[in-house]
């Protein structure tokens, strides 16, 4: 249930949003073509996806690039009062306000691929003093004008592209530009030899863990660890009879970044170990 809501417009649209919720209640996010940075600052919500529901508590934030529907945050317990702040990103608004180019933050990373729509930002202090900012305006609303706003979105972008998300932020908020459309086949080939944990995969893939590894049954017929780390040998193999590389080198490229666990996983599965595998194949030449 709501019990309180305002809101400042930007050129004709909604830019800032201050609500007071009681639960139960489920709050749906606008849909396509935009993206929202939420912030809660009192109580907590679950944001759900698929079948998981992502806890975002006091403090914390959400930064959810829109692109399908469906996106909805919820709260069921009784007694728990939530406040969210909500500002959200317009490409249109974003081009007009950046007329001299698009900061970094805003631009699409390059040798990535990825559909990733969702950020959870951790306790932030500057972020929170931001709000705070935000919130004395909803107080004083007559002095709110245009350029006090346009500072408002430059000031998110800029602390957002300062938290230790950044690069996770980059790949949601730079889509309201590059659109992706990536299939999830695209996705596991591009990071196969990355360093990237199942859950950070599925989240590359917009998947709650649970329907990633469905999914990946049913498209691999194998587990992800399982499937993946076997590619992950066999181009430590090839790289170990082509190049001259050190096999520590040869490790972290094919994304262990542990060389005692690439041994003995090496060694498992071709029954010797890369120095020896190696050792062999120059004795044949």
């Amino acid at each position: 249930m709501v019990n309180d809501y305002k809101k400042h417009d930007l050129y004709g649209r909604t830019l800032i949003q201050k609500i007071k919720l009681t639960p139960p209640f489920k709050f749906d996010f606008p849909v396509t073509e935009q993206a929202c940075f939420l912030y809660v600052k009192e109580g907590d919500v679950n944001y759900l996806i698929d079948d998981e529901k992502l806890n975002v508590a006091t403090n914390y934030s959400l930064l959810v690039n829109c692109m399908n529907s469906g996106k909805q945050i919820e709260n069921s317990k009784p007694d728990s009062n939530c406040e969210i702040v909500i500002v959200t990103f317009y490409p249109e608004i974003l081009k007009k306000i950046y007329d001299r180019g698009l900061p970094l933050l805003l631009k699409k990373p390059e040798n990535l691929i990825s559909n990733k729509s969702i950020e959870k930002i951790n306790n932030d202090f500057l972020i929170q003093k931001y709000i705070e900012g935000l919130l004395f305006y909803f107080e004083n609303p007559s002095l709110i004008n245009e350029d006090i706003l346009v500072l408002k979105v430059k000031e998110i972008i800029l602390l957002l592209s300062q938290t230790q998300n950044s690069e996770s932020i980059q790949l949601v908020l730079s889509q309201l530009f590059s659109p992706a459309a990536y299939t999830f086949r695209q996705i596991i080939e591009a990071n196969l030899f990355s360093q990237l944990t199942i859950e950070e995969l599925a989240q590359q893939n917009n998947l709650s863990v649970s329907s990633f590894k469905r999914e990946f049954s049913k498209m691999y017929n194998d587990t992800p660890a399982n499937y993946i780390k076997t590619k992950k040998l066999e181009k430590a193999a090839e790289l170990l009879q082509v190049s001259n590389q050190r096999i520590t080198e040869i490790a972290f490229d094919c994304g262990f970044n542990d060389l005692a666990n690439f041994t003995k996983s090496f060694t498992s599965k071709y029954n010797v170990s890369p120095t020896n595998y190696r050792q062999k194949l120059e004795d044949k030449k």
